[in-house]
């Protein structure tokens, strides 16, 4: 591969966005650990490792499929953080390559998966991985096409929110429990919020081939008052993680609270109507990257006692 190749599909990757599938993985490590005292650490990289191939895989699926659709033909108002990678639109990469690309990609986490399957020997494990794999690719390929259902976000929640958190935790323990529910329910809203917010820049090209996103199906200002509603929601689990740790869950609290009010600031129903505004993407994203961290370091600063209270 040429160094301009490798260039193009360091684009096409956007791997920097697989942070959002990492870092729950390494949370619901943390959380197995803080409660056995023990960690696989090959599991643990296999789970990583197969979790952010699943993600970049879908990733380049998504171009793909919104290229087949003609959404990111029609879509004018591209920003860092939506409207694809823009690899087939420029003539830089081919459907084809990008396509294959998927595939290739989807098949490493599938075989990374497979070695956590014959070391655990689980048919959750399989099951977890199978919905992983079929959820990231039919997010926008046919026939599901969740994404273009008015089911993209909550499918999101579940892929990059709840799943990776208790995939990890159970590959870690063989048991799935209510301990790391709020946390995951927690980056759930997170991840929830984050494609959210990506939505309202893609709202003309998604709306023009019904493509039935949350803000397309509502529109921009009762989409606008909904994220709020989310951000609110938000801030009463970030209250409940603070009243069952006080101590280390201030680090978590603070952090989400601040940030939520810099995406409530920027979830302005006029300005999101505005070609060429991403503030709210990029603060969202600061909200689910700084909080996820936070939640990290309050769950190694807890202590064992507390994660074996009952929800």
């Amino acid at each position: 591969m040429t160094n301009r190749k490798f260039t193009l599909w360091l684009k096409e990757l956007r791997a920097p966005f697989c942070v959002a599938s990492a870092l729950p993985v390494i949370l619901g490590t943390a959380i197995a650990y803080k409660q056995t005292g023990d960690c696989n650490f090959i599991l643990a990289v296999l789970a990583l490792f197969a979790t952010v191939s699943i993600h970049l895989g879908a990733n380049i699926a998504n171009d793909y499929f919104d290229h087949i659709s003609k959404n990111d033909w029609l879509n004018d108002n591209k920003t860092p953080f939506s409207g694809g990678s823009r690899m087939i639109q420029n003539n830089l990469l081919s459907p084809k390559e990008v396509l294959i690309g998927s595939l290739t990609f989807l098949t490493i986490g599938a075989g990374a998966g497979i070695a956590i399957l014959i070391m655990t020997k689980s048919l959750l494990v399989l099951a977890l991985g199978i919905i992983g794999i079929a959820g990231g690719f039919f997010y926008t390929a046919p026939p599901l096409k969740l994404g273009y259902r008015t089911a993209g976000e909550i499918t999101i929640a579940l892929l990059f929110g709840i799943l990776p958190i208790y995939g990890a935790y159970y590959i870690q323990t063989g048991i799935i429990d209510f301990i790391p529910l709020l946390p995951a329910m927690i980056v759930a809203v997170l991840i929830f919020l984050v494609i959210f917010a990506n939505e309202f820049p893609d709202y003309n090209a998604d709306r023009a081939v019904n493509k039935r996103t949350l803000v397309v199906t509502l529109g921009i200002k009762k989409a606008a008052s909904l994220y709020k509603a989310v951000l609110m929601f938000l801030c009463i689990l970030s209250l409940l993680f603070l009243i069952q740790q006080p101590l280390p869950g201030i680090i978590f609290f603070l952090t989400a609270f601040i940030l939520s009010l810099k995406c409530l600031k920027n979830a302005n129903a006029e300005k999101l109507e505005q070609k060429g505004y991403a503030d709210l993407s990029k603060s969202t994203i600061l909200l689910h990257t700084f909080g996820c961290i936070a939640l990290f370091i309050v769950i190694l600063l807890q202590s064992k006692q507390f994660l074996t209270i009952d929800y």
